[in-house]
């Protein structure tokens, strides 16, 4: 990095990071769990486990929307020597910051089939799909502004997450073209902006 230059990653990419995951790992859990006779009986454990899909996707997708704004509102411009991390790069750090808790939560939610079935599974994958939405959301305040947000990689927290925590003291934006993510985080696709 240069004198002077920060490290930055991208806000909705690192919302994003943990969505596909903790998806893929709800759905294997309710999968198996389905199989799973439990306690309640299958029936009440899926329709237990659609409630809570629900009720989580749309408690995360909602979490902290007025910070994500108010730290998108006084964002800065990037300098020219901020170094701008690439997207694999981001997720990649989240991923192994929190590979422990997502082998735990992927655990805990095939334990839970014992006593409500698939319910837990379908609780993972609805934090995963929150994720997905909240990064859309973020991707649509992008586009709205005509500008990207960045964090700095030194405020995230240990695990290389928590892009509107207490650490954050503001966001740096770039023009639109910046980066190799589209807003909401998702991959470029062709060189085209989307």
């Amino acid at each position: 990095m240069t004198r002077g230059g920060q490290g930055l990653a991208r806000v909705a990419v690192v919302v994003r990071a943990g969505a596909v995951p903790l998806w893929w790992l709800g759905v294997f859990a309710a999968g198996i769990g389905v199989l799973v006779p439990g306690l309640t009986g299958r029936r009440i454990g899926v329709i237990a486990g659609a409630a809570l899909f629900l009720v989580t996707a749309a408690v995360v997708a909602l979490l902290r929307r007025k910070r994500y704004v108010a730290l998108a509102g006084g964002a800065a411009r990037a300098g020219k020597h901020d170094v701008l991390q690439d997207r694999a790069v981001t997720a990649r750090n989240w991923r192994r910051g929190h590979r422990w808790w997502l082998l735990l939560a992927f655990l805990a939610a095939l334990g839970s089939a014992f006593a409500v079935p698939a319910a837990g599974g379908m609780l993972l994958a609805g934090v995963g799909a929150g994720l997905r939405l909240k990064a859309a959301w973020l991707g649509s305040l992008e586009r709205g502004s005509e500008e990207l947000l960045w964090v700095r990689v030194d405020w995230l927290s240990r695990r290389a997450g928590a892009p509107a925590g207490k650490r954050i003291k503001a966001y740096r934006a770039t023009g639109i073209a910046a980066g190799d993510a589209a807003p909401g985080g998702a991959r470029r696709r062709g060189g085209v902006l989307v």
